[in-house]
C-alpha cells in the first residue's frame, strides 16, 4: 500500500471561481464556505467564486480564501466517501501550513481561518512599512543566490526566502537590491523573474508582522497534530503547542525549505504526494524535486472524482 503525503497550497494560487464547482458539488463544502463568512464578516465565498481579481490578489483577502478554498476541497475529497487512503504525513507551503496544521487536527478551522486572516493584514501593513519585493532566481544553486544576496548588499538587504525545488530559489528584499539582483542573477547564468508581491515575505523585513502575529498565536489553542506536519523553516515535525506557535512565527522572517521538507517526507517513506488547493504549483515543484514519486493535483470537483478512483483501485 503506497504512503501518502499530503501537500497545502500557499499564497500565489488564487484565481477567480476556486472552490466554486466543489461547493456545487458537496454540501460539506459549501457548509465550510458560509462558515468562513461568518467568520471574516464579508462574502469571502463570492470574492472567491466571482472576484474582482485585484481584490482577491490583495494579500489580507488571499490569504483566507486560499485556506478556505483548500479546507473545502479537503472535506469534498473526504464527504461521504472512504478512501481507504492512509495519511502518512502533511505540508503546507508557507500559508499551506496553517492548511495543514488543521487537516491534521492541530487547530479549528474557525482558529486557522483567523490567523491567516491577521496574519495577512500584518503581512500588508509590515510591507508598507518596509517596501520591498521578490524575485525569482531561475537555474542557480543555493550557493550561487547567497552570493547574489551578497553581491546586492549595496543597494539594500536581500536574503533567499523560499528554497522550492533545484534550481527555483525566491529571493527576498529591499526593492533597489531586488532590482540589482536581476542582474546579477543573470550574469550568474540564470534567469530571474521579478514578483508581484506586495513587500519582502519571509525576511526581516516582516518582523513587525511577526511580532502582531506572535501575539494572537498565544491566544490560539493548538494541540499535537494527528498526522505528522513538516514545519516549513526547519523541516522537523510540529508537535506541542509551543512549538507550534514559535514556528509559525518564525516563518515570517525565515525561507521556506520548501524542497527540503519534500525530500524529508520521501527520506521517512513517503512515496505518493497528493497536493490539495487552487492551481498546480506544488505538483510541478515536487516533480522537480522527485521525479519518480507520482504526484496527485486535487482543485477541482473531477480532480476529486478521479482520485477517488484511483484510491479505489
Amino acid at each position: 500500500m503506497a504512503s501518502t503525503a499530503v501537500l497545502f497550497t500557499g499564497q500565489g494560487a488564487q484565481a477567480v471561481g476556486m472552490g466554486r464547482d466543489i461547493v456545487d458539488s458537496s454540501a460539506e463544502a459549501a457548509a465550510l464556505f458560509e462558515q468562513a463568512n461568518a467568520v471574516v464578516g464579508y462574502d469571502l465565498r463570492k470574492l472567491c467564486f466571482e472576484g474582482p481579481a485585484e481584490r482577491l490578489e490583495q494579500t489580507d483577502i488571499q490569504q483566507p480564501a486560499i485556506l478556505t478554498t483548500s479546507a473545502a476541497i479537503w472535506r469534498a475529497l473526504h464527504d461521504g466517501a472512504d478512501l481507504n487512503e492512509p495519511i502518512m504525513a502533511m505540508a503546507g507551503l508557507s500559508l499551506g501550513e496553517y492548511t495543514a496544521l488543521y487537516a491534521a487536527g492541530s487547530v479549528s478551522f474557525e482558529d486557522a481561518l483567523r490567523l491567516v486572516r491577521r496574519r495577512g493584514e500584518l503581512m500588508q501593513a509590515a510591507a508598507r512599512e518596509v517596501p520591498g519585493g521578490m524575485v525569482t532566481a531561475l537555474g542557480l544553486s543555493p550557493e550561487q543566490a547567497e552570493s547574489v544576496c551578497r553581491e546586492a548588499a549595496a543597494a539594500g538587504r536581500l536574503t533567499p526566502a523560499n528554497f522550492n525545488c533545484p534550481g527555483q530559489i525566491v529571493l527576498s528584499g529591499e526593492r533597489a537590491a531586488c532590482e540589482a539582483a536581476v542582474g546579477l542573477i543573470e550574469q550568474a547564468g540564470g534567469r530571474a523573474i521579478p514578483l508581484k508581491v506586495a513587500g519582502a515575505f519571509h525576511s526581516e523585513a516582516m518582523r513587525s508582522a511577526a511580532d502582531g502575529l506572535a501575539e494572537m498565536l498565544k491566544a490560539t489553542p493548538f494541540q499535537t497534530p494527528s498526522i505528522p506536519v513538516v514545519a516549513n523553516v526547519n523541516c522537523r515535525y510540529h508537535g506541542e503547542a509551543e512549538s507550534i506557535r514559535g514556528w509559525l512565527t518564525d516563518q515570517l522572517t525565515c525561507p521556506v525549505r520548501w524542497q527540503q521538507s519534500i525530500e524529508t517526507l520521501i527520506a521517512a517513506g513517503v512515496d505518493r504526494f497528493i497536493e490539495i488547493g487552487p492551481g498546480r504549483i506544488l505538483t510541478g515543484m515536487v516533480r522537480k524535486i522527485s521525479r519518480a514519486t507520482p504526484v496527485w493535483n486535487v482543485s477541482t470537483a473531477a480532480d476529486i472524482d478521479r482520485v477517488r478512483n484511483e484510491a479505489a483501485r
